[in-house]
Protein backbone atom coordinates (compact mmCIF):
# COMPACT_ATOMS: atom_id res chain seq x y z
CA UNK A 1 0.00 0.00 0.00
CA UNK A 2 2.64 2.41 0.71
CA UNK A 3 6.51 2.89 0.66
CA UNK A 4 6.32 4.51 3.98
CA UNK A 5 8.04 1.84 6.51
CA UNK A 6 5.96 2.68 9.47
CA UNK A 7 3.15 1.18 7.41
CA UNK A 8 2.49 -2.19 7.36
CA UNK A 9 0.21 -3.85 4.02
CA UNK A 10 -2.97 -2.43 5.51
CA UNK A 11 -1.76 0.89 6.06
CA UNK A 12 -1.81 0.86 9.98
CA UNK A 13 1.16 2.06 12.07
CA UNK A 14 3.92 -0.12 13.26
CA UNK A 15 6.89 -0.14 14.37
CA UNK A 16 9.53 -0.68 12.32
CA UNK A 17 11.34 -4.36 12.32
CA UNK A 18 15.33 -3.35 12.58
CA UNK A 19 16.32 -7.09 14.13
CA UNK A 20 18.26 -7.99 10.76
CA UNK A 21 19.89 -4.46 10.68
CA UNK A 22 23.76 -4.40 11.38
CA UNK A 23 24.55 -1.80 13.98
CA UNK A 24 26.60 0.81 12.41
CA UNK A 25 27.67 4.54 13.80
CA UNK A 26 25.02 7.01 12.84
CA UNK A 27 25.55 11.00 13.35
CA UNK A 28 22.35 13.18 12.79
CA UNK A 29 22.62 16.78 12.86
CA UNK A 30 19.44 19.61 13.45
CA UNK A 31 19.21 23.24 13.61
CA UNK A 32 16.57 25.26 14.50
CA UNK A 33 16.68 29.51 14.38
CA UNK A 34 15.00 31.56 17.52
CA UNK A 35 14.22 35.30 16.79
CA UNK A 36 13.85 38.04 19.02
CA UNK A 37 14.27 41.44 19.91
CA UNK A 38 17.69 42.22 19.64
CA UNK A 39 17.69 43.79 23.68
CA UNK A 40 16.35 39.93 24.53
CA UNK A 41 18.86 38.06 22.55
CA UNK A 42 22.11 40.37 24.55
CA UNK A 43 20.55 39.58 27.55
CA UNK A 44 20.69 36.13 27.02
CA UNK A 45 24.34 36.08 26.02
CA UNK A 46 25.21 38.21 28.54
CA UNK A 47 23.66 35.73 31.45
CA UNK A 48 21.33 38.64 32.41
CA UNK A 49 17.93 37.03 32.49
CA UNK A 50 16.39 36.78 35.82
CA UNK A 51 15.04 33.23 35.41
CA UNK A 52 19.29 32.54 34.68
CA UNK A 53 21.66 30.95 32.59
CA UNK A 54 19.39 30.23 29.63
CA UNK A 55 21.82 28.57 27.39
CA UNK A 56 23.16 26.31 30.13
CA UNK A 57 19.55 24.96 31.07
CA UNK A 58 18.30 24.78 27.31
CA UNK A 59 21.43 22.67 26.75
CA UNK A 60 20.67 20.46 29.68
CA UNK A 61 17.22 20.58 28.41
CA UNK A 62 18.18 19.46 24.67
CA UNK A 63 20.26 16.55 26.25
CA UNK A 64 16.84 15.40 28.55
CA UNK A 65 14.95 15.47 25.14
CA UNK A 66 16.78 13.27 23.09
CA UNK A 67 16.99 10.37 25.91
CA UNK A 68 13.13 10.47 25.95
CA UNK A 69 12.43 11.10 22.35
CA UNK A 70 10.84 7.65 21.89
CA UNK A 71 8.62 8.26 25.16
CA UNK A 72 7.10 11.44 22.94
CA UNK A 73 7.50 9.97 19.17
CA UNK A 74 5.61 6.83 19.30
CA UNK A 75 7.26 4.54 17.01
CA UNK A 76 10.85 5.44 17.19
CA UNK A 77 12.98 2.83 18.99
CA UNK A 78 14.75 3.61 22.50
CA UNK A 79 17.88 3.42 21.55
CA UNK A 80 21.35 3.93 23.82
CA UNK A 81 22.89 7.25 22.83
CA UNK A 82 26.62 7.72 22.76
CA UNK A 83 27.15 11.60 22.56
CA UNK A 84 24.86 14.66 21.99
CA UNK A 85 25.78 18.29 21.91
CA UNK A 86 23.94 21.41 21.94
CA UNK A 87 25.49 24.56 20.29
CA UNK A 88 24.09 28.18 20.50
CA UNK A 89 25.26 31.24 17.79
CA UNK A 90 24.38 34.25 17.76
CA UNK A 91 23.93 35.02 13.84
CA UNK A 92 22.29 38.08 13.30
CA UNK A 93 21.29 40.94 16.04
CA UNK A 94 18.03 39.50 16.33
CA UNK A 95 19.12 35.16 15.82
CA UNK A 96 20.17 32.65 18.06
CA UNK A 97 21.09 29.46 16.10
CA UNK A 98 20.82 25.92 17.90
CA UNK A 99 22.52 22.99 16.57
CA UNK A 100 21.88 19.78 18.29
CA UNK A 101 23.92 16.64 17.24
CA UNK A 102 23.52 12.87 18.48
CA UNK A 103 25.32 10.09 17.92
CA UNK A 104 24.90 6.01 18.24
CA UNK A 105 26.04 2.86 16.91
CA UNK A 106 22.82 1.04 16.42
CA UNK A 107 20.40 -0.53 14.39
CA UNK A 108 18.47 2.55 13.07
CA UNK A 109 19.15 6.43 12.90
CA UNK A 110 19.10 9.60 15.35
CA UNK A 111 17.19 11.88 13.12
CA UNK A 112 14.36 12.30 15.32
CA UNK A 113 16.37 12.76 18.45
CA UNK A 114 18.76 15.28 16.97
CA UNK A 115 15.29 17.11 15.73
CA UNK A 116 13.74 16.62 19.22
CA UNK A 117 16.72 17.96 21.16
CA UNK A 118 17.22 20.97 19.18
CA UNK A 119 13.52 21.69 19.38
CA UNK A 120 13.21 21.56 23.09
CA UNK A 121 16.47 23.41 23.37
CA UNK A 122 14.99 26.19 21.13
CA UNK A 123 11.67 25.53 23.59
CA UNK A 124 13.55 26.24 26.83
CA UNK A 125 15.44 29.45 25.75
CA UNK A 126 11.41 30.50 25.10
CA UNK A 127 10.30 29.76 28.71
CA UNK A 128 13.38 31.07 30.18
CA UNK A 129 12.52 34.26 28.12
CA UNK A 130 9.28 34.61 27.93
CA UNK A 131 8.13 37.07 30.97
CA UNK A 132 10.51 39.60 29.20
CA UNK A 133 9.79 39.09 25.62
CA UNK A 134 5.96 37.30 24.10
CA UNK A 135 7.01 37.52 20.61
CA UNK A 136 9.46 35.01 20.05
CA UNK A 137 9.83 33.04 16.97
CA UNK A 138 11.29 29.74 17.14
CA UNK A 139 11.97 28.56 13.38
CA UNK A 140 12.69 26.83 10.92
CA UNK A 141 13.64 23.61 12.88
CA UNK A 142 15.06 21.00 10.50
CA UNK A 143 18.03 18.16 9.87
CA UNK A 144 20.78 19.39 8.28
CA UNK A 145 23.00 15.96 7.79
CA UNK A 146 23.13 12.55 8.92
CA UNK A 147 25.49 9.63 8.49
CA UNK A 148 25.19 5.95 8.20
CA UNK A 149 22.35 3.34 8.05
CA UNK A 150 21.36 1.92 4.37
CA UNK A 151 20.37 5.08 3.06
CA UNK A 152 23.96 6.87 4.01
CA UNK A 153 24.42 10.06 3.82
CA UNK A 154 22.01 12.96 3.77
CA UNK A 155 23.25 16.86 3.63
CA UNK A 156 20.60 19.91 3.30
CA UNK A 157 21.20 22.23 0.62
Amino acid sequence: MSELSHLNKKGEAIMVDVSGKDKTERVAIAEGMIRMNPDTLNKIMEHNIPKGDVLSVARVAGIMAVKKTPDLIPLCHPLLIDAVSIEFEKKEDDTLHVQCMVKTTEKTGVEMEALTGVTVACLTVYDMCKAIEKSIEIGPIRLVKKTGGKSGTYIRR
